[in-house]
């Protein structure tokens, strides 16, 4: 996934919508802040998510922080290649290091969650 065309979370997740399925990622910035991830804990398949709601949690040497949806739908794909290998979150955040793959409803769209240039924006506030 390019960075470029994915839209953002305030709570650092990615969103990538296509044909009615939003895929969820962590983003770089998270990850890096993480530093070595050790467990990821995702939904199950059918599971309802709710925006701005914890779907999981991932965990890092220093931390256990939420995951949180940035749509509402149901969960139709878990990336369960983590289990086994949490550290693709950090290798490949965009790539196969995504999440969940979630069922939206027709209409939806990302316009609430912000562009790339508004989240690194907003990342840049952060590390004040």
């Amino acid at each position: 996934m390019d960075p470029k065309t994915l839209r953002y979370a305030k709570t650092h997740e990615w969103a990538s919508l296509e044909n009615g399925i939003c895929t969820v990622g962590l983003t770089k910035f998270a990850v890096d802040q993480l530093t070595d991830v050790i467990y990821i804990e995702l939904p199950d398949l059918d599971d309802a998510v709710s925006l701005g709601s914890s779907f999981g949690e991932i965990e890092s040497v220093k931390a256990v922080s939420d995951l949180y949806s940035p749509v509402n739908g149901d969960v139709v794909e878990v990336n369960g290649v983590l289990q086994n290998d949490p550290t693709l979150v950090s290798q490949d955040p965009y790539g196969k290091g995504w999440l969940i793959k979630v069922k939206v409803a027709r209409g939806t769209t990302l316009d609430h969650l912000l562009t790339l240039d508004q989240y690194q924006q907003q990342i840049a506030s952060e590390d004040h």
